[in-house]
């Protein structure tokens, strides 16, 4: 992300605004000509994972004293080195594995601190590393050396700084982190995707065609692979879909998954695709996907055993990715 999560917001009669991966397109709707501009808002790299939020903040509710004041120390540095929310959320999740937030005076072999620096390796001498105002510099001058750092998933930055032998445990306290940058960072939108995105984003036109499609293969059996027109898996049945609507989306689920603008989940409109994953803050591990009909429902293929149905979809279900994808736009 460029200079931070927030959004700009384009106040023009004619213009509405477009959410891809990475950049913000304004489209004149009397032209219907698209460009980019500098404006940053990603939803797909901002952090909030919606199956996870009670958990972040049951997390954070377990922090006292010394550990606050080094997420506080985290945000206050982060916001003088003019640094973006998710610097300071790539550094809370560092120092929460590596330490507990705690500036230790012991750790693995010469390890010390906050974020488990070694002197030997040349971060610092024992003094300065277990100094927090020390050691968090040192962490933000290490990860703005790491090239595309703002494009990496919070927890994969902090293994970039850290190098440490079990690279996956960063992600552990994703929603925590999130929870912390938006509540004592006070920063109401962690994704700097604003509210109200999924209405400003221009209408999905062919959502009804698809939608109606859709409805109309209720009670046609699962079968894994299958693209119809007798037996659906989840992604066939969207591509049939949106197929019969003139749109052609690629295959599978996580393909799928970058078929179109992106918005926040929540904020999800008639025929926005939904996904799940395994890991709901890593799209590479999408694994379902399903179209949102409207009114908290959505029609699936879900699973073998299952025919093609109708359901109640809550914006915290376990796996739900953050991310809602409008094809066609």
């Amino acid at each position: 992300m460029r200079a931070g999560l927030l959004i700009g917001f384009v106040a023009a009669a004619t213009m509405t605004v477009l959410v891809a991966a990475g950049a913000v397109l304004v489209i004149d709707s009397q032209r219907q000509h698209a460009h980019a501009t500098p404006v940053s808002c990603n939803a797909a790299l901002g952090p909030t994972q919606p199956g996870q939020q009670g958990r972040g903040a049951t997390d954070a509710g377990n922090l006292a004293g010394e550990q606050l004041d080094t997420v506080s120390r985290i945000i206050s540095i982060g916001q003088e080195r003019d640094l973006s929310p998710r610097a300071w959320q790539i550094a809370i999740q560092a120092g929460m594995t590596e330490s507990g937030l705690r500036s230790l005076d012991y750790g693995d072999r010469d390890s010390l601190g906050i974020f488990q620096m070694r002197p030997s390796m040349g971060w610092g001498t024992p003094a300065q590393v277990t100094d927090p105002t020390y050691a968090i510099n040192k962490f933000y001058d290490v990860l703005e050396a790491i090239p595309g750092w703002e494009s990496l998933r919070p927890g994969d930055a902090a293994q970039a700084v850290e190098r440490s032998a079990f690279p996956d445990r960063y992600h552990e306290w994703e929603p925590m982190a999130v929870y912390l940058v938006e509540t004592m960072g006070e920063v109401p939108d962690a994704t700097g995707c604003g509210p109200g995105m999924g209405s400003a984003l221009p209408p999905n036109e062919q959502a009804g065609q698809a939608i109606d499609f859709a409805l109309e293969e209720r009670g046609k059996p699962y079968v894994w692979g299958a693209v119809g027109p007798d037996s659906y898996d989840c992604s066939g049945l969207m591509l049939r879909a949106y197929e019969s609507a003139g749109i052609t989306l690629p295959r599978v689920s996580r393909d799928q998954y970058k078929a179109g603008a992106m918005l926040p989940v929540e904020q999800a409109q008639p025929g926005d695709l939904v996904f799940w994953a395994y890991d709901s803050a890593d799209p590479a591990t999408i694994h379902h996907v399903a179209l949102y009909i409207g009114d908290g429902t959505i029609v699936e293929a879900q699973q073998s055993g299952v025919p093609v149905h109708t359901r109640a979809i809550s914006w915290d279900e376990a796996g739900l990715v953050p991310q809602a994808v409008r094809p066609g736009v």
